[in-house]
């Protein structure tokens, strides 16, 4: 990514609210009710190989900046009562999957590291006992860490388990950031256990970070955008920080004057994308980054990279099925939700019932515009005579309500159009969201309730 323009009139005209398009429909357009049936359907249509994403929701501490399905407890058995409770959804789950083969593995949160190794390693043999997922090296087994709660002891006992792929959530480096957000942590643990991570063997590393928290300044960021280039990890996520305090209350206890200001924001992105690209990092899009021989950068050289709820992935982005309280699935053209809160996702487990609360099976047109904006997000192009080909249609005839909202992104250099593709140009990468935003039926309505796209 080389072309830059940091223009004020282009931030105010197209940095809006949109979706970070992790699926289309959006998880705004899932319904309650939602008759199960649907999901017994969608397991029954193929025998693909399925990802799946377990949530933790624990954790020790309150990060002030957190927007997640948490749950803040010191009180370890908790967890254990928690993983009664996955133990008897994988149950409900085993007859409906038969013989069904599932794949990667992501465990996330709250704090997946949260769990005790004697917890961990009960929870990998309920994967194995009830749904036959075995952690032997053929499939990506990630989890997400807090420094803060992973011994070395821990960490090494997760390789053990099969776990290859880690992701800690640095945030920040800076001291008084760290003080402001309520997540302080030492650089020198930080660096231990991304060098122990190397010398366990696993395959993959990712450093989180979030650009827009309270007392962020370009000459004390840009510290620790050099600070991630010294570990060298594999991966790079950079997220913008949306500050919506009326929706989580954590928030509230941030400084709200120290926030930096949208102006000092986009600095902020621009240092980090300059920074990372720099340093031999390929820009995957929107906020994520990879070394260039990692499989994500592959997987988008490629042409096969896919996007599901965990974001950018190397796996299928319909084939996604999701475990514990708040879980979000996707599997053959459905979308389901479980249970938010975690008393009643208990009481569904309890009364050995799937905890679905609410969810949405795609049209045809849904289909139709997901796949385009997949493609478009995660590969910046759109082959249009392909896409006639495989969806029978015309393109112009079939987006014809899109393109006048399209026009100001094609005059202002952002995206260029033929009759044979559509591709968004290196200025317009920053603003893929907003392009993508141009052909969702959905957004007429509660677009607000969407963060800024950067």
């Amino acid at each position: 990514m080389t072309d830059f323009r940091w223009d004020p009139e282009l931030i105010a005209r197209y940095n809006i609210n949109g979706p970070r398009y992790t699926s289309y429909p959006t998880a705004l357009a899932l319904s309650s009710p939602f008759a199960h049936e649907h999901v017994i359907s969608a397991l029954a249509a193929d025998d693909r190989t399925l990802s799946v994403y377990i949530h933790l929701p624990f954790c020790h501490k309150l990060c002030y900046y957190c927007g997640c399905n948490k749950v803040i407890t010191r009180h370890q058995g908790k967890a254990d009562t928690y993983l009664d409770a996955l133990e008897n959804e994988m149950k409900l789950y085993r007859s409906l999957l038969k013989a069904r083969k599932l794949g990667p593995l992501h465990l996330g949160g709250g704090t997946p590291t949260f769990l005790t190794e004697e917890q961990l390693t009960r929870l990998m043999t309920m994967l194995e006992t009830h749904l036959g997922l075995v952690a032997n090296g053929e499939h990506e087994i990630s989890i997400e860490i807090d420094p803060r709660s992973c011994s070395l002891e821990k960490l090494k006992h997760l390789r053990t388990l099969g776990f290859n792929r880690v992701s800690y959530g640095v945030q920040d480096f800076d001291n008084t950031v760290q003080i402001a957000i309520n997540r302080v942590q030492d650089d020198e643990m930080i660096e231990t256990l991304v060098h122990k991570s190397r010398e366990y063997g696993f395959d993959s590393i990712n450093l989180d970070l979030i650009y827009g928290l309270p007392h962020q300044h370009p000459e004390s960021f840009q510290r620790s955008l050099d600070k991630v280039v010294e570990l060298n990890p594999d991966r790079i996520s950079l997220f913008s920080y949306a500050h919506l305090p009326a929706r989580f209350a954590a928030q509230r206890k941030l400084d709200k004057g120290a926030l930096p200001n949208p102006e000092m924001k986009l600095q902020l992105l621009e240092m980090g994308i300059r920074t990372f690209t720099a340093a031999g990092y390929q820009f995957i899009g929107m906020d994520h980054f990879a070394r260039a021989d990692d499989e994500l950068a592959k997987v988008q050289r490629e042409g096969k990279l896919q996007r599901n709820f965990q974001g950018y992935t190397t796996h299928g982005s319909d084939a996604l099925l999701g475990l514990g309280v708040s879980s979000i699935s996707q599997i053959n053209g459905v979308i389901w939700q479980n249970e938010k809160d975690l008393p009643d996702y208990y009481q569904a487990i309890e009364q050995r019932q799937l905890p679905v609360i609410k969810g949405v099976s795609l049209t045809h047109d849904d289909q139709i515009r997901a796949d385009l904006i997949a493609e478009v997000i995660c590969h910046f192009k759109l082959d249009i005579i392909k896409f006639e080909s495989k969806w029978s249609l015309t393109f112009k005839e079939y987006f014809a309500d899109s393109f006048p909202r399209l026009a100001p992104f094609t005059e202002d250099g952002l995206v260029t159009l033929t009759d044979k593709e559509l591709v968004v140009t290196d200025l317009g990468r920053l603003w893929v969201r907003s392009i993508c935003s141009t052909f969702d039926a959905y957004l007429l309505d509660g677009q607000q309730s969407y963060s800024k796209v950067v």
